[in-house]
């Protein structure tokens, strides 16, 4: 804001336009001509106003005059230019969706069959609900609960605090290669990925993606750094490039950059990519504890 008083008579205080709104020579709403002598760029402030002052009011009133308002169709590109990216996002978000939908539906029918068996095996190999609930953070931290097949005993969420000494990956990541929590069959369920097979019911509801970041428990979220918390920026995944680059052999630090590098450079073609490599990432059972 321009601010200090000026050494005129209030009739001859001119209408603050800039020229390029009302012609080369300039005038005011009533019609009277306003030159650019008169303008408040050059009246001189008083004394009382501190030094350099009056003349960062006069680049800023250079500034506006010459740019916010010359340059108009600059401007209008630019806005044509945005409502184009968001256009353009938009609809590539609604067939990301779709996409996701149709073949999830698909993978649902298709492995029914192995989910059905997997729940009869759980259900017989130990006590326990057979579908494991846990709240996960989704995109833009809106939590949300996460399905998978349970492969853990019962009480295993209130064993981890004794078995936090063994944690065997780094910062804010708890995973333990032989875990005594894991049960006899989970472990089977665990390597070849059939655990996360619930988690297409997460898709269908719009929760998660098959393709994406995946998705971290609140405890993990409350350690981010700052900048960590761009990779909530994307709605989760069952799979990733994280998933198909190691999966849990990776350092968090690792993990992060590859999260980021997919939300840099989401596409459908790089989601159907990285859906044709999971294949043979969960059948080598690389990385999976």
């Amino acid at each position: 804001m321009i601010t200090g008083d000026f050494d005129t008579q209030e009739s001859d205080i001119p209408f603050p336009v800039f020229p390029d709104l009302i012609g080369e020579k300039g005038g005011d709403p009533t019609g009277e001509p306003v030159s650019r002598a008169d303008s408040p760029a050059n009246i001189e402030p008083e004394k009382d106003v501190p030094l350099g002052q009056d003349e960062k009011s006069k680049q800023m009133v250079e500034f506006l005059a010459s740019e916010n308002f010359s340059n108009r169709d600059k401007y209008v590109r630019m806005h044509i230019l945005l409502l184009t990216w968001v256009i353009r996002r938009k609809i590539i978000e609604n067939i990301k969706r779709v996409f996701d939908f149709v073949l999830s539906m698909f993978l649902i029918i298709l492995f029914s069959p192995v989910m059905l068996l997997t729940a009869l095996i759980i259900k017989l190999e130990s006590p326990g609900p057979i579908l494991y609930k846990q709240e996960r953070v989704g995109i833009w931290g809106k939590p949300f609960l996460c399905y998978k097949f349970r492969s853990m005993v019962d009480d295993a969420d209130l064993r981890k605090a004794e078995l936090m000494d063994l944690n065997e990956a780094d910062q804010v990541i708890f995973k333990i290669k032989k875990d005594p929590r894991i049960t006899r069959v989970g472990q089977f369920f665990r390597k070849l990925s059939i655990d996360e097979l619930p988690q297409l019911f997460n898709v269908i509801k719009g929760e998660m993606s098959l393709v994406g970041p995946r998705p971290p428990v609140p405890i993990e979220v409350e350690q981010y750094h700052f900048d960590t918390f761009r990779r909530l920026d994307a709605i989760p995944g069952i799979t990733g490039l994280q998933q198909v680059s190691g999966r849990s052999e990776l350092e968090f630090k690792r993990w992060i950059e590859l999260d980021f590098q997919y939300i840099q450079e989401q596409s459908l073609p790089k989601d159907f990519e990285i859906l044709i490599r999971t294949i043979p990432s969960v059948l080598s059972r690389k990385g999976a504890y």
